[in-house]
């Protein structure tokens, strides 16, 4: 009987309601309550994958609550040469990530407490232009490596990248070995530097200031790499293992430190840097 069927605007808003309570992994596909899924972090609770999060979410779970002060948010990137490519121009590209993201560049940076200790901190954000290493990203880490120099800070750097930005050409290069020797300041006057790295770390990130940390620490699954898998596989002419680039193939191979879950990452920093002013 007609009385007992839904009309189609009925069974449209009846699924349009039942998928907006689920995602699904991308992972292991499992459906988890959107609201399960935010509450732990998004890290699914099956497979423990930890999906993509943006720095201010990173800067939430990191920080002590009104405690965090940004420094130089102004510094945005310049599109010095011009670019143009077949997708249109760098300068309009820049306008609109900075529309879409609420943010200047690709990193955060500033100075705050994780559990009462003063720390100052670099967040990277892959939406950025897939967190790019710009002028301006290598500047505001380099500055606030700087001040943590100045006002004797452990310094934190969280990467989210996919290497170094190429409408910047050679300026954003010089970034890696900018952003080196700011670091380098720090362990002149012995002030822990830890190096934390989440999906992705490529590049140019990859190859400077993310591992060279006192400490390199990563999340499970991280892809870190430098060039891509297949460039590797085509130049040795060989098939590489399934979990080669994973945070787990360079902890056995030497290459990082430790890997953390989310929800424990703060916990643990902060036991190291309990160590290092012992």
């Amino acid at each position: 009987m007609a009385w007992f069927k839904k009309t189609e605007t009925e069974n449209r808003i009846s699924g349009e309601l039942k998928l907006d309570i689920w995602t699904r992994c991308p992972s292991c596909e499992s459906h988890i309550y959107k609201e399960e899924w935010h509450n732990n972090l998004n890290v699914c609770p099956k497979c423990n994958y930890h999906d993509r999060i943006s720095c201010i979410q990173r800067l939430n779970l990191l920080v002590d609550k009104n405690t965090y002060v940004e420094l130089n948010p102004d510094i945005t990137p310049i599109d010095i040469l011009h670019f143009k490519d077949g997708k249109g121009n760098y300068k309009d590209k820049i306008k609109e990530t900075i529309r879409k993201t609420n943010l200047n560049e690709s990193v955060i940076t500033g100075y705050g407490q994780m559990n009462g200790k003063k720390v100052a901190i670099a967040i990277m954000d892959f939406r950025f232009l897939g967190g790019s290493l710009g002028s301006g990203t290598g500047q505001k880490i380099f500055m606030a490596a700087n001040y943590a120099v100045e006002h004797h800070l452990p310094y934190i750097v969280i990467s989210a990248s996919g290497g170094a930005r190429m409408q910047e050409g050679m300026l954003s290069l010089m970034q890696m070995a900018k952003t080196c020797a700011g670091i380098a300041q720090l362990k002149k006057k012995n002030l822990p530097y830890i190096s934390i790295l989440t999906d992705p770390t490529s590049g140019g990130v990859s190859a400077s200031y993310a591992m060279i940390g006192d400490v390199n620490m990563a999340e499970p699954g991280a892809l870190i790499a430098f060039a891509g898998r297949r460039v590797i596989e085509q130049t040795i002419k060989q098939k590489l293992p399934d979990n080669f680039q994973t945070a787990e193939y360079l902890r056995e191979h030497g290459f990082i430190d430790m890997i953390i879950n989310r929800k424990d990452m703060k916990k643990r920093i902060c036991e190291i840097l309990e160590f290092y002013q012992r």
